[in-house]
């Protein structure tokens, strides 16, 4: 029996023709292009992110019975009423006033740093600064927190700089202070902050330093020449100009402290982080649809810093 088959070429003409008419269709639609190049992510996206995001906010709705420890899908605004209780708020204002501080101070400390390494920093001392910056993001998170446990007790490494700077008097009067003391640093809101600070520095230097790389160095020639101080050129015109970097910078400080629910958990006085309360709620306790409710909370809030982020053009600077 006879089987019929395709000359020899006459194959590699026909794929050669089907993908020349594709290059054609691609060329002359480039929305085409970008479609097939972001069909895959934005697949992922969809089912993975915004699938388990609409599943939290369905769950957050659900019925939780005390007594059965089970949860019902009967639909119920119980679970954001509760928010509001004063137990609850609490936790939501301590975690955004902690996110809030944090945020602040690392912005503060990295500055000065993130504009050395642009302006002064040449040959090796860069290569170092940068080495020194990203080093830490190699070690793992939960071995620099409980490192900062041993370093922050007494008797450890803190306390004995303290002692040799003659600022033991001060730490210990800072530790009888209501909003920051405690038995020692270790189970203080002080050490958590230090803690805080730490370990989010790295994700606040890197974008000033990448907004402070794209500020024109001849327009600070520029200031000095008209007669503007050191003062008045930061003020008005280096500030200004990284001034998204720094926004840049506080999305990520912001957001990993408000999500964060292991340095609450060993560092710092007793008192639950919304993300030590979703894991208290979900692991111990099993009410899921509270937990949910209390996500929705720090999706809401970087929702909207995202928002007042792209205004400020914080986005430019990533």
């Amino acid at each position: 029996m006879m089987t019929a088959s395709l000359p020899q070429g006459q194959l590699p003409a026909a794929r050669q023709g089907l993908l020349l008419r594709l290059g054609v269709a691609l060329y002359r639609h480039p929305g085409l292009q970008l479609a097939l190049l972001l069909a895959l992510p934005l697949l992922w996206f969809v089912l993975v992110y915004l699938g388990s995001l609409c599943t939290l906010l369905a769950q957050s709705v659900f019925t939780f019975d005390d007594f059965t420890m089970s949860v019902s899908r009967d639909l119920t605004l119980d679970n954001y009423r509760q928010l509001l209780s004063p137990a609850n708020l609490d936790v939501v204002l301590r975690t955004l006033g902690m996110a809030s501080l944090v945020s602040l101070a690392a912005a503060v400390l990295a500055f000065p740093l993130a504009y050395y390494m642009v302006r002064y920093a040449r040959g090796w001392q860069k290569g170092f600064f940068y080495v020194a910056v990203m080093l830490p993001m190699w070690a793992s998170y939960i071995v620099k927190v409980y490192a900062w446990t041993v370093l922050l007790a007494k008797g450890g490494i803190v306390y004995w700089a303290y002692q040799a700077l003659g600022l033991q008097g001060i730490v210990d009067w800072l530790m009888t202070l209501p909003l920051l003391g405690g038995n020692s640093l270790t189970t203080s809101n002080l050490g958590r902050f230090t803690v805080f600070t730490y370990i989010w520095l790295p994700f606040m230097i890197l974008p000033i330093q990448a907004a402070l790389e794209r500020v024109p160095a001849n327009l600070l020639q520029a200031s000095s020449d008209l007669g503007a101080s050191g003062a008045q050129t930061f003020r008005h015109v280096i500030l200004p100009l990284a001034f998204p970097g720094v926004v840049a910078g506080s999305i990520f400080t912001f957001s990993l402290t408000l999500g964060d629910y292991i340095i609450p958990q060993l560092i710092g006085p007793s008192g639950l982080f919304i993300g030590s309360m979703v894991y208290t709620m979900q692991g111990s306790i099993g009410n899921m649809p509270l937990a949910a409710a209390f996500t929705v909370v720090p999706v809401c809030i970087i929702g909207l810093y995202l928002l007042g982020a792209r205004t400020l053009g914080a986005f430019d600077a990533l």
